[in-house]
């Protein structure tokens, strides 16, 4: 039987392409809906807004030069909505705190200048970034017993809020039909 000399030549036709990704493996990243089941809608809110920074950051140009956003926690506690701001370097007359119908607002300006000389060296950094940062108050809120205190860059704002009332209703358990095994 004669041989036969097999050779492979490069196609002209298309590749073929990989089959398309998964839904949840291209978009699962953007909308990571898990993670926020079980937190409170302050803490949702809050996530949110940091996804939100975090997507448009370096994106959307900024109207104000030196805009920052502090840290915020807030906690609902023994009658009182609790909110704790990171304010490092700040003094109390740089802070402005104000109570709206709905809303608890703190804003102002850091300002920061540092400078350091050496034999043949010198350095000098500045920093400047305003703030602010809008919570929304819950119904009922008692915006005229609100208290704020600054201690070590930590503002504590305290707003009395009334208990929200939980019904509880127990419910029997009962026993269920038993069934018979299977026959083997």
């Amino acid at each position: 039987m004669p041989e036969v000399k097999v050779t492979k030549e490069k196609s002209l036709a298309k590749p073929e392409t990989p089959a398309p990704r998964l839904f949840n493996e291209l978009f699962r990243p953007m909308f990571p809906v898990g993670r926020f089941f079980g937190l409170s809608p302050f803490a949702v809110m809050r996530e949110f807004s940091d996804e939100m920074d975090r997507v448009f950051r370096g994106v959307v140009p900024s109207t104000e030069t030196g805009t920052w956003s502090p840290a915020v926690d807030i906690q609902q506690s023994n009658g009182n909505l609790v909110v704790t701001a990171e304010l490092p370097g700040l003094k109390k007359e740089e802070v402005k705190v104000e109570l709206t119908d709905d809303a608890l607002v703190i804003k102002g300006e850091r300002k920061s200048e540092h400078k350091e000389e050496r034999e043949g060296f010198y350095k000098s950094e500045r920093s400047y970034g305003q703030f602010y940062r809008s919570i929304a108050l819950p119904d009922g809120a008692k915006a005229d017993q609100a208290k704020a205190e600054l201690n070590d860059g930590v503002l504590k704002v305290s707003v009395p809020v009334p208990e929200a009332k939980k019904t509880v209703r127990q419910i029997t358990v009962e026993e269920g039909a038993k069934t018979k095994p299977a026959a083997a």
